[in-house]
């Protein structure tokens, strides 16, 4: 493509980690829900998957800062707004029609948040998500432009999937798929990956005994994939 500038490039890669957050982070809350119908503080390991303090005074706390404090950096809510902060920005590259789908994730959001059955005013958000997505496909006619979203897309999965600890069978999916993106990027882009930092992810993801040693080797090294210190998001 050679057109697309490092800000745009930035931009596109956070649309795809925050829109993907949003997606696997409602789906990991709505597993914790059901988990914890019958117990209390249930969440204690999920805040410890990401080195978070338990500062929460009860289970309906915990899940409404979760998902839908928006000054939460780790909340769905949070993650959502960035998505469409840069949305905005990109709707050229991802058509109107796509920013739309991310509008109407937000409205379903609040709209949740005020429901009487939270739970069963979430379930629309998913499909929306996977709208989201289909209608990137269906617009973006340009390879560079979806590879680059689907790169973020990816880290964020793995990079998610190895703090939740989800088998590594899952995790090794996530890194395949995003070795197959990575082969795609041009040369010439500006979004550019470190190649000492891809050698580490292969080495430390090449078997489960590897990635049961190394699991925050490769967290590490995957948050430094690319070149570009600070991304915009």
């Amino acid at each position: 493509m050679g057109t697309i500038s490092l800000e745009h490039s930035d931009r596109l890669y956070w649309l795809g980690r925050y829109t993907e957050r949003v997606y696997t982070t409602l789906k990991a809350l709505g597993r914790l829900y059901d988990k914890m119908l019958d117990s209390e503080h249930g969440y204690a390991e999920y805040l410890g998957f990401f080195g978070l303090t338990d500062t929460y005074a009860d289970d309906h706390a915990f899940f409404h800062s979760f998902l839908f404090d928006a000054g939460n950096p780790n909340s769905a809510a949070y993650s959502l707004e960035r998505a469409y902060d840069n949305g905005i920005v990109l709707r050229e590259e991802i058509s109107t029609a796509s920013l739309s789908f991310l509008q109407m994730a937000k409205d379903t959001l609040i709209k949740a948040e005020n429901s009487g059955n939270i739970r069963l005013s979430l379930l629309p958000l998913e499909d929306i998500l996977y709208a989201f997505w289909g209608c990137l496909n269906e617009h973006i006619y340009d390879d560079e432009i979806r590879n680059i979203i689907y790169i973020g897309k990816t880290v964020e999965r793995l990079d998610l999937y190895m703090r939740m600890k989800y088998p590594f069978s899952d995790v090794e999916k996530e890194f395949t798929r995003l070795l197959k993106n990575l082969s795609r990027v041009p040369r010439s882009t500006p979004f550019r990956y470190r190649t000492k930092a891809l050698s580490v992810l292969v080495e430390t993801l090449g078997t489960q005994e590897d990635y049961e040693r190394g699991v925050k080797e490769a967290l590490y090294n995957l948050s430094r994939l690319f070149e570009r210190e600070e991304a915009i998001g």
